[in-house]
């Protein structure tokens, strides 16, 4: 008798079940990687050395000033590379080992203020680059050491107050710094004021010297570029090594399940040590060449916002990933100076305006499916416009008789895009144009409450109230946000574009993503 078919095991439902760890049921997944040109292209650059893609994408990078001479761009290349040199920093303690480190802020303002009082006439000290950066470099890592010591044992949100808290005493002491009283001693030992004015309080430090090194000196924005690159470089190459060593190791088993690590005899105290350390040194470096590109240390340059940015940085290009931290550097610092009126990328973006529209039909085209939906609800949008338009023309024609936004201050028809933006949408003349913002304050506040309301609802209803949204925020954009570039709409929009991403992609765009048992 022939023999019987071997049992086959039933196909898995699909989604996550009890008691299935679905990072190794959905192995063969990862194995297999991307289908079609995307995941062809993948394999094929993976075959490349990582020798090899780090040296041409450094190598192509160095070009930018080569490129181009205009000295906006250069300096737009220059502040993204010392952004990227805070991500990497940053990465280290959030991305590797786990820590939520929110006193990083005091590194880089530590580095900047600590080469300016080393490098000009505050003090009459002028010392050299090569002399002030490695002195203020090894200072921040031990300012790190003795800032996480009281909070070695704290993890979490803990972790997160504590160190905000440092953070927050190092902005107040540069505020306050230029009456810093040591008890009177100074007072009593003879000196001529009881005061000392040791970080300019709100004005900062000015006048700060460029990077000088064996009889040279930078001075053009092309050499700042270079240098804030080859520092990327140097952090990028050491961190990477970090992070296929044994501490490397370790970060991740801590980051993974910190209570694991300890069973299994890590010294889990000294590797947040060692992480925070490491992450101030590179914090401190960027802020040596942020003073020295601004020749000046200012108390605003490291507050809070500053933060904030570089978090957004880290978690948008991916925690964890060395890579993902230079990529979200030049998305957020590109896309703000994009949305910022009056710089050349918002003129090539039209004020934003074609980044913001853009963004959203690109979301649209990742979240809607099948096709059919997209289709709907993008005709639907354009259809609604087009009708309330109409509808609004007829009743009140003063009601869709405003302009657009060209520049700062300067309404017009706005050319073809422009007219086509006036006709979808309802701006009445003059209103935004003259300051009254009351009505559209109101709209802001309507558009919040539809977006919340899109998030409760699902199917066909979520399609339909999604039409009106994506309606008002163009309306909201034109008449009020645009127009507040250089303020809050920046970050109102790096915000909003963060939520989505972490609602498409949890962990950011090269990021790894984490073990769960589900």
């Amino acid at each position: 008798m022939a023999d019987a078919p071997t049992p086959q095991p039933p196909e898995p439902a699909g989604g996550p079940q009890i008691g299935v760890d679905e990072w190794v049921s959905r192995s063969a997944e990862r194995i297999l990687g991307r289908s079609g040109l995307l995941g062809r292209a993948e394999k094929e650059l993976r075959r490349v050395p990582a020798v090899v893609r780090f040296l041409a994408v450094g190598g192509l990078a160095a070009l930018i000033p080569v490129i181009t001479s205009d000295p906006y761009l250069i300096r737009v290349a220059t502040v993204t590379a010392v952004f990227a040199l805070l991500a990497l920093g940053l990465n280290v303690a959030v991305g590797f080992a786990g820590l939520l480190d929110l006193g990083y802020i005091a590194y880089y303002g530590f580095g900047a203020y600590g080469y300016a009082m080393l490098s000009s006439s505050k003090f009459g000290i002028h010392w050299q680059a090569w002399q002030s950066i490695p002195v203020v470099v090894a200072g921040a890592i031990v300012l790190g050491f003795f800032l996480a010591l009281p909070s070695r044992r704290l993890i979490g949100d803990y972790l997160a107050i504590v160190t905000l808290f440092f953070g927050q005493i190092f902005y107040t002491l540069l505020i306050q710094g230029y009456k810093i009283s040591l008890l009177g001693i100074n007072k009593d030992v003879g000196l001529k004021s009881a005061n000392w004015d040791v970080t300019g309080g709100p004005n900062g430090i000015a006048n700060v010297d460029g990077f000088r090194a064996f009889g040279g000196t930078a001075s053009s924005e092309r050499a700042y570029f270079w240098i804030a690159l080859s520092a990327v470089a140097v952090v990028y190459a050491v961190l990477h090594l970090a992070n296929r060593s044994r501490t490397g190791r370790a970060w991740r088993a801590l980051n993974d399940d910190a209570l694991a690590a300890q069973v299994m005899s890590m010294p889990i105290n000294w590797l947040k040590l060692l992480a925070i350390g490491v992450g101030a040194g590179a914090g401190a470096l960027a802020g040596t060449i942020n003073a020295a590109l601004l020749q000046g240390a200012f108390p605003d340059d490291y507050n809070t916002m500053v933060l904030i940015i570089i978090y957004a940085i880290v978690i948008l290009g991916g925690a964890g990933s060395l890579t993902g931290a230079v990529l979200g550097a030049i998305v957020v610092n590109v896309g703000l100076e994009a949305l910022r009126p009056g710089t050349e990328f918002s003129n090539w973006t039209s004020n934003g305006r074609g980044l913001f529209y853009v963004t959203i039909l690109l979301i649209l085209l990742v979240r809607l499916r099948p096709w059919r939906r997209l289709v709907a609800v993008l005709g639907g949008t354009i259809a609604f416009g087009l009708v309330l338009h109409a509808i609004v023309g007829a009743a009140w024609p003063r009601g869709v008789h405003g302009g657009i936004l060209n520049s700062a201050g300067t309404f017009s028809s706005g050319g073809w895009i422009g007219s086509a933006l006036r006709h979808w949408l309802v701006l009445p003349s003059g209103t935004y144009e003259i300051g009254g913002y009351t009505a559209f304050n109101y709209l802001i506040c309507l558009l919040i409450a539809m977006i919340l309301c899109l998030t409760l609802l699902k199917g066909w209803r979520r399609d339909l109230l999604m039409i009106p949204t994506l309606w008002l925020a163009g309306l909201v954009y034109e008449a009020r946000l645009i127009e507040e570039g250089s303020g809050a709409t920046r970050f109102l929009l790096l915000g909003a574009a963060l939520i989505v991403v972490m609602a498409v992609r949890p962990q950011g765009f090269l990021g790894r993503p984490r073990v769960e048992i589900v």
